[in-house]
């Protein structure tokens, strides 16, 4: 049953990757959750999309806002969808920006699109996010946005150098790329995925809450890269996620080749 973002009951889709839920948010009159087999994967608030309830869509979100100067229109690809929550985002801080997003669960964005429907100037492809990229047109963006999961982890196809590469060919010359990827201690993948950013694009900052970084929980990393230096802000973004309601520590430079020291960059993803 569709809600339409008016129906405040908890519905269930089965979709390609499981069965989806939209649960109300009982605290906001038009916000809702997405779940995929019961894991939270998006959170929408149809009245304000300015409102970004998790703490790594914020981090995304932080990237972006830096990308360029206050309101100036980007050019955003989005791999991976849920329920388009940073793309209604861009459209409100940044409305003119043109934007693409590549969700490869048709099924889940015919419910989004049904429940959850976001403004008719997207452009929505049910695809591969690989394959995308391997076929779009060269320095067409200024921000890529990687936020695409197999259950909880990245799938290979977009955690290697070629994906990276692939990527970095699509960036404008100051564009930058933020990707989302889940870790656990010892943050292995996170070490790994920095040093394969970096053997593609150059330039890299992790961000990540600290008690990820000192090894005692599991999470969310968000890593900004860009193909020239001095293209993040690293001053600006440090105090931004030291600001956040669940702050952040961002390291780059010595700290982040610290963190990688002995790493290999990923060909042939993650086994």
């Amino acid at each position: 049953m569709a809600t339409h973002g008016n129906r405040r009951a908890t519905s269930f889709t089965r979709v390609a990757s499981g069965t989806a839920s939209l649960v109300p948010d009982r605290a906001r009159e038009r916000g809702w959750t997405l779940l995929v087999e019961g894991v939270p994967q998006s959170y929408v608030d149809l009245g304000d999309p300015t409102y970004l309830a998790f703490e790594y869509v914020r981090r995304l979100a932080t990237v972006l806002r830096l990308a360029a100067p206050a309101g100036v229109p980007l050019t955003v690809l989005h791999l991976g969808g849920g329920a388009l929550t940073l793309p209604r985002w861009v459209e409100a801080t940044r409305p003119g920006s043109a934007q693409t997003v590549v969700e490869r669960d048709g099924l889940l964005l015919a419910l989004v699109s049904r429940s959850l429907p976001w403004p008719a100037r997207f452009e929505v492809v049910a695809g591969d996010a690989r394959e995308f990229a391997d076929k779009a047109e060269p320095q067409g963006y200024d921000v890529i946005v990687v936020d695409v999961f197999e259950g909880a982890a990245m799938p290979a196809s977009v955690a290697g150098v070629g994906f990276a590469a692939a990527a970095a060919r699509l960036l404008r010359a100051r564009g930058v790329l933020a990707m989302n990827l889940t870790d656990v201690p010892p943050l292995r993948n996170s070490r790994i995925q920095a040093a394969t950013l970096l053997a593609a694009l150059g330039d890299v900052a992790l961000i990540a809450p600290p008690g990820m970084l000192r090894g005692r929980r599991a999470g969310n990393v968000v890593l900004a890269a860009t193909r020239e230096p001095g293209v993040l802000d690293i001053e600006r973004l440090t105090r931004s996620m030291a600001r956040d309601a669940e702050p952040a520590r961002v390291w780059h430079g010595r700290e982040l080749t610290t963190f990688v020291a002995g790493v290999k960059a990923r060909h042939e993803g993650p086994r």
